[in-house]
């Protein structure tokens, strides 16, 4: 899904949060833009504590079991989370959302595969890993 205005990201955002965004829309680009977009609207929210209520919820919502192998990663959730913010702080404030997803998935955060950069395969997927912050062991995260 291209996220082609800040519109369609707050109305993404607003699915998740109330449990009506279809599970295919909850892609790599859409916790990216829902991260970026309760960063700007809703910083209240993006606390990890905040954030994780709302992703483990939409997953029972939607029957994504929150497990020890499935379901809600919090690491993951957190380097997600702090890199949205950084790369957010980096744009001036009228800067639309889109534009700063756009600049965001262009960068080497767009891959699919960035956290493996910062983590061993098996420490990331880890049990302790899914469930708590667990440090970078193969470099420190740049933000």
């Amino acid at each position: 899904m291209v996220l082609i205005s800040d519109l369609l990201i707050e109305r993404l955002t607003e699915r998740l949060i109330d449990h009506s965004l279809p599970k295919p829309e909850w892609t790599h680009e859409g916790h990216f833009a829902a991260a970026l977009w309760l960063n700007r609207h809703r910083p209240d929210l993006v606390e990890p504590s905040g954030f994780k209520r709302i992703i483990i919820s939409y997953n029972e919502a939607t029957g994504t079991e929150n497990t020890d192998s499935s379901g809600y990663h919090h690491t993951i959730t957190v380097a997600s989370l702090r890199a949205a913010a950084f790369h957010l702080a980096a744009h001036h404030y009228e800067v639309p959302i889109c534009k700063v997803l756009s600049d965001l998935m262009a960068s080497p955060l767009g891959a699919k595969a960035w956290l493996m950069s910062y983590w061993h395969h098996e420490t990331l997927f880890s049990v302790h890993a899914r469930r708590d912050w667990v440090e970078p062991d193969i470099k420190m995260l740049p933000f």
